[in-house]
């Protein structure tokens, strides 16, 4: 073979590949575009459905039984709040109703047909005003993915995604409450379970989505079988709060030893050597005066607290 020869084909060889990824590329793009292409539009998906219309718009089919959830504020955080909307009957076991489950700051981001709810891990941080800094911190704690859904349908940079099986599911741990108490094995029973309509609303700062779910055991605890209809098939209701965040405009403010505080404790690797990087934040209502100059002023919004109807 002469020199020429080899380097002939050398090159040939290098090309294709080269060629390899950027083939596997503009597959992955084209599939990403017809995708997008072939998916219908919001109103075509949700033409036969109940409107609940909110700060998230849900549609409620009711020939399937099925949930969509219109996500039009992707790459916003708000809240998620899980609670028991209503309980089991037994202090010992501590599945009561009004009680609250998990608290998560999420945010909705959309990877090609998918779309990931994630939660970002604020437990560990850097309070400095250095971007970089706060980003090398971020990407060195893993945050969470709480779910993943398929994109059913879009319209501009709203998507609908299926939530139903993210809300008929046992977001309380229910199972788990019950296992460590020594109470029985239970399982989710998805064809005794369903959403509870009356107490599912849209309102312009919150979504509330509450569902009714059975669990079923073939051994009973003594204290579930003492407090159920029946211990071998319970039915208790969760609630999913989905809320606004408010603005950003609120400060951080550090707790101080000497004055009784409640909040959370991060880890500020913004703190400089020698200062304790583990640091409590403080958390507090957000008054503001109507009148800025007067020495007492109401506030523009007063704190509200609303007592259970049961009390």
């Amino acid at each position: 073979m002469t020199p020429w020869t080899f380097c002939m084909r050398a090159l040939r060889t290098t090309r294709a590949i080269l060629a390899r990824p950027l083939t596997s590329l503009a597959l992955f793009l084209f599939a990403t575009t017809l995708h997008a292409q072939t998916l219908p539009t919001i109103a075509d998906k949700v033409a036969n459905t109940q409107t609940l219309a909110g700060y998230f718009n849900l549609y409620w089919d009711n020939a399937s039984g099925k949930m969509y959830w219109e996500i039009d504020k992707l790459d916003t955080e708000f809240l998620y709040q899980i609670s028991m909307a209503s309980g089991l009957g037994s202090n010992p076991v501590g599945i009561d109703r009004g009680q609250l489950g998990g608290t998560y700051v999420l945010k909705a981001k959309r990877v090609g047909p998918r779309v990931l709810l994630e939660e970002p891990n604020y437990r560990y941080r850097a309070i400095s005003d250095n971007e970089l800094e706060r980003q090398a911190v971020a990407d060195a704690f893993a945050p969470s993915v709480l779910w993943g859904f398929d994109i059913v349908a879009a319209t501009g940079d709203s998507i609908l995604v299926d939530a139903t099986d993210f809300f008929l599911r046992d977001a309380r741990d229910v199972i788990g409450q019950i296992a460590s108490r020594g109470q029985g094995t239970y399982t989710l029973d998805k064809s005794r379970s369903a959403f509870y309509l009356d107490n599912t609303k849209a309102f312009p700062e919150n979504v509330e989505i509450e569902t009714m779910l059975t669990f079923g055991s073939r051994n009973p605890g003594r204290l579930v079988n003492g407090v159920a209809a029946s211990g071998e098939s319970v039915t208790l209701r969760q609630h999913h709060s989905l809320v606004k965040l408010p603005d950003d405009d609120f400060p951080i403010r550090l707790a101080d030893p000497r004055i009784g505080t409640n909040g959370p404790t991060v880890a500020n690797y913004g703190a400089l050597i020698g200062d304790d990087m583990y640091v409590r934040l403080v958390a507090r209502h957000r008054l503001e005066k109507k009148d800025p100059n007067a020495a007492r002023s109401e506030p523009i919004e007063p704190i509200v607290y609303y007592v259970d109807s049961g009390t």
